[in-house]
């Protein structure tokens, strides 16, 4: 890795590290738009689910006054249960079809979010949870968002930006873990994947200081917008990615 492409690989970590800082989610969304040009889909999934420990692990202890575990211990488990059922599933869906059809959702829902105020508060119970941590894990292991159906319902509660987060990002972290282990398990975790790690995780650590100071200047209407743009940009990611894979297919 020459010097040029080594600083754009530090520097999609130092703003994904900013983003996850700022908004608890949707590094992997910011890095992997640079590293996929630059290191391998193995590698860059192995980096971002080694990376994602580190930043939601950070966020959870920023944020440890507000946990909530009645919340969280659903929504994991759920999770946990739900990223195996989606992997499993890869062999059955037309990923392109399915990306596709989750990015359109995405869209239409965060343009009508941010067009309107925040909706009602929403008071949702364990079971629910449970299901809403099944359906986000299996769309985890469809598409590799593993935190969108867990941050939208956080959002319907009406919580406060520090409470969301409190919630939303160990579950994350739970998802985090069982992606790790199984790409260990798998033999993903090499010598160069090591070095990239070691190499990104002070740039990554600044960004996501410097996101979290941020975060902390922002009121909760800002924070409930600022997250409907990140997830209409991972709507959006997914149509594109659609397409890139049907024609990579095609071709």
């Amino acid at each position: 890795m020459d010097g040029l492409v080594l600083g754009f690989y530090l520097l999609a970590a130092l703003l994904g590290g900013f983003v996850s800082g700022f908004s608890g989610f949707a590094m992997g969304l910011v890095v992997s738009g640079v590293w996929l040009h630059i290191i391998t889909p193995v590698e860059t999934a192995t980096l971002i689910a080694g990376y994602g420990l580190m930043t939601q692990g950070y966020g959870i202890w920023q944020l440890r006054r507000a946990l909530r575990w009645k919340y969280v211990w659903p929504m994991t488990l759920g999770s946990a249960i739900g990223i195996p059922i989606g992997v499993m599933l890869l062999t059955y869906i037309d990923p392109a079809h399915l990306r596709v059809a989750v990015g359109v959702l995405l869209v239409i829902y965060t343009i009508y979010g941010l067009a309107r105020p925040a909706l009602k508060p929403i008071n949702i119970g364990v079971r629910a949870d449970v299901v809403i941590g099944l359906c986000n894990g299996v769309l985890g292991g469809l598409t590799g968002l593993g935190g969108v159906i867990t941050t939208i319902s956080c959002q319907w509660r009406g919580w406060p930006k520090d409470m969301q987060r409190a919630v939303f990002q160990p579950v994350l972290f739970a998802a985090f873990v069982v992606i790790s282990v199984s790409l260990a398990a798998a033999g993903s975790v090499t010598g160069h994947t090591l070095q990239l790690y070691l190499l990104g995780a002070p740039f990554l650590l600044a960004g996501l200081w410097a996101g979290f100071r941020l975060y902390g200047k922002i009121d909760d209407e800002l924070f409930r917008k600022s997250v409907l743009v990140l997830l209409l940009f991972s709507g959006i990611s997914l149509i594109v990615s659609a397409v890139l894979l049907r024609g990579a297919s095609s071709a």
